[in-house]
C-alpha cells in the first residue's frame, strides 16, 4: 500500500482535474499523476493472469511504478482476484474497477472485507437507470463500512447530459468530486468539454486527460489481458510484450506508435 499519494482508479486512460477559467471555459487544473499499470481481464481470460505473473508487476514497481489498477471485463469474476490483490497490496497503491454486481455476493464481499485493495471504483454506465444508481449508492456505503475508499466512474454520453447531471448531483451527496471520474463516451455520442462542465454544474471535476487534447500520457500505460501495451486502452496500436518485466514493458512502449481514438 502506498500511503503518501492517492491515485484515481481508471483502467482505461490517464485522468486530470478540470476547472472553469475566467472566461467560463473548461481548463486543465492539474495533471493527476496516477501512473498505474492497469490490467484488463474480460470474462474469457480467467487463466491469463496467474500468480506467476506477479514477478513482472513487482519488477515494474521496483522501477518506479506507484499504482496498479485492475480492470476488465469484471475483475471480481477472475478466480484468483484476491490472490492478485493480496500479492500486490504491500508494494503499490492497488485499485479495482468493477460494475459492482459481483459484490452483491455475500461470500465474495466477506472475503473482500479481509483482503482489501486501497480503492474500488464502481462503473455507472447508464445514468438514467435509477435502480442501478441506488445500488451503487448503497455499495458506496458498504465499501466505506469495511474500510475501502469508494469511487465512481460515470459514463457521460452527449444524448444524456441531463440524466448524467442528475446522477452526478446524487453521487456528490456521498462522494467528493475527486472520487468521481466523468468518462466521456468514445466512438460516437461523445460529449464536449462544455457538456462535461454542465454535468458538474460548472464546478471543478475529474475526467480523462484527453478531454481537451489527446496525446500519449507520460505516466500511464495500459496492459491488456493478452499482454499488449499502449499509453491508453482506447488506442489501436498496441504492441505485444516480449518479456514480462519492466524492460519488456518499456521496449514495447518504445515500439508503439500512439494513435488517438478521436478520429
Amino acid at each position: 500500500m502506498i500511503i503518501d499519494k492517492e491515485y484515481p482508479a481508471t483502467h482505461s486512460m490517464s485522468t486530470s482535474r478540470f476547472g472553469i477559467d475566467k472566461d467560463g471555459k473548461v481548463a486543465l487544473l492539474e495533471f493527476e499523476d496516477n501512473g498505474p499499470v492497469p490490467t484488463q481481464c474480460p470474462d474469457t481470460c480467467a487463466e491469463e493472469i496467474a500468480p506467476n505473473d506477479f514477478a513482472s508487476y513487482k519488477d515494474c514497481i521496483r522501477n518506479g511504478v506507484k499504482a496498479i489498477s485492475l480492470g476488465g471485463g469484471e475483475p471480481f469474476e477472475h478466480p484468483e482476484i484476491f490472490e492478485i490483490i493480496e500479492a500486490l497490496y504491500p508494494y503499490a497503491y492497488v485499485t479495482v474497477t468493477s460494475n459492482g454486481l459481483p459484490l452483491l455476493n455475500e461470500e465474495l464481499f466477506s472475503k473482500l472485507s479481509a483482503i482489501k485493495p486501497d480503492k474500488i471504483h464502481l462503473s455507472l454506465h447508464n445514468p438514467s437507470d435509477l435502480e442501478e444508481l441506488n445500488r451503487i449508492v448503497q455499495q458506496i456505503s458498504e465499501l466505506e463500512r469495511i474500510g475501502i475508499k469508494p469511487g465512481v466512474n460515470l459514463l457521460v454520453v452527449k444524448s444524456q447530459i441531463d440524466e448524467a447531471r442528475k446522477t452526478y448531483r446524487e453521487l456528490r451527496k456521498h462522494l467528493s468530486a475527486s472520487q468521481i471520474i466523468l468518462l466521456p463516451m468514445r466512438h460516437g455520442d461523445t460529449p464536449s468539454p462544455e457538456d462535461m462542465k454542465d454535468v458538474a454544474d460548472g464546478a471543478n471535476f475529474q475526467s480523462a486527460a484527453c478531454l481537451l487534447d489527446c496525446k500519449a500520457p507520460e505516466n500511464f500505460v495500459s496492459v491488456t489481458w493478452d499482454k499488449r501495451v499502449d499509453r491508453c486502452s482506447f488506442a489501436s496500436g498496441k504492441t505485444k510484450l516480449r518479456s514480462l518485466n519492466y524492460d519488456g514493458l518499456m521496449r514495447a512502449l518504445n515500439q508503439t506508435e500512439f494513435k488517438t481514438c478521436l478520429m
